[in-house]
């Protein structure tokens, strides 16, 4: 079974406040989201659909929610436990907090959150990309503690390409370090061809990393550089692949995510899949 995965971001907002929502008004958006794409889940057999929205609207897209899984975009690496700590974590989101939501899934070491965890560190004057996959680690423990399964993702940045396998194995090695590998997805992220005007990644290029990862970790393995119309038939070509993620369907014009374009975008992945 394939696993295609949704990364909403935080396309809720209105352009007047400089965002990519043309759906519905904030307060409606992951419902009306969510209830548009089960409409058309007949175009969608035998997938694993998971959509990781912001934290504001796990609750209404968990309650729209009746056949895809629901999922948060990051939890941090404490929680509550009986006889341990009540809480309060304030303004972070916990594992169990998550699961209590109705979440079935966690999305852990997304280039963005990497990107966050290393300007941190800069500030204080450090680099240290270990320290950044042990907090990644202490998030994936806690989040399959509390019944989570876990889309791990890794990748590599124009600098550290020239070293991408090494960069990988660390990151793979001490962000999964004593987990359960069988609750986990890794998505190679290429962190070097995101973006304007770099290179996307040719296909060659992620079967290459794909096959090494697969060589190194026994997990599923999907493209997280981003699942789009004009690549989804190239990368489901790829053998080794066990499906992508998606955030923007619509990337010129009024850009943002448009539930018939993601419809579309599964369409045309399923049929090169065949």
């Amino acid at each position: 079974m394939d696993h295609l995965y949704v990364n909403l971001k935080r396309f809720d907002i209105s352009s007047k406040r400089g965002g990519v929502n043309h759906l519905a008004p904030m307060n409606q958006w992951a419902a009306a989201l969510v209830d548009k794409i089960e409409q058309n889940l007949a175009v969608m057999p035998e997938t694993d659909i998971t959509f990781f929205f912001p934290e504001a609207h796990l609750i209404s897209a968990v309650a729209a929610a009746k056949k895809i899984r629901i999922g948060a975009q990051g939890v941090i690496g404490q929680d509550t436990a009986v006889g341990g700590n009540f809480g309060a974590f304030t303004t972070s989101l916990t594992a169990n907090a998550a699961a209590e939501l109705g979440c079935r899934s966690v999305m852990i070491g997304h280039g963005e959150q990497r990107a966050k965890y290393r300007a941190l560190l800069s500030e204080a004057g450090v680099e240290n990309e270990d320290a950044i996959s042990r907090t990644l680690n202490q998030e994936v423990l806690a989040a399959q503690k509390a019944g989570l399964d876990v889309l791990f993702c890794i990748g590599e940045s124009a600098a550290q390409r020239p070293e991408w396998r090494t960069v990988l194995q660390t990151q793979l090695e001490t962000g999964l370090a004593n987990a359960d590998r069988k609750r986990v997805v890794i998505a190679y992220e290429p962190l070097w061809s995101i973006g304007p005007g770099k290179n996307p990644a040719t296909a060659n290029q992620i079967e290459e990393a794909v096959t090494w990862i697969k060589q190194n970790v026994s997990a599923p393995v999907v493209y997280g550089g981003g699942l789009k119309k004009t690549n989804a038939a190239d990368i489901a070509r790829i053998p080794q692949i066990d499906g992508g993620l998606i955030a923007l369907t619509r990337f010129e014009g009024e850009i943002g995510f448009y539930p018939d374009e993601f419809l579309e975008i599964i369409r045309v992945y399923q049929e090169a899949r065949k």
